[in-house]
């Protein structure tokens, strides 16, 4: 994670659970296509810092699943490979 939890300096923004095997393999994703992005374990947050970050998902995905990342202005819901590349540019 990128600093304290503030989501909006990078383009690519990525919401996830520390033990959720398709977040990581987001994570690996994007690590492995060089891209800078910011990302925060849900589940490894404070309570008091947890509330308002479950808000923010569920504006961008009503069903607050994981992983959730935002490239630009698309948003993709679950680790699908094609559709974050493509959301890239790659």
């Amino acid at each position: 994670m990128k600093g304290k939890i503030n989501m909006t300096d990078s383009q690519v923004k990525l919401y996830s659970l520390s033990t959720c095997g398709h977040c990581n393999s987001t994570k690996k994703l994007l690590k492995e296509c060089d891209v800078d992005f910011t990302y925060v374990d849900v589940d490894s947050v404070s309570l008091e810092e947890r509330a308002p970050l479950l808000e923010e998902i569920k504006e961008l995905n009503e069903r607050c699943s994981f992983p959730t990342i935002v490239i630009g202005e698309t948003v993709i819901v679950g680790y699908q490979e094609k559709k974050i590349k493509e959301a890239l540019g790659i």
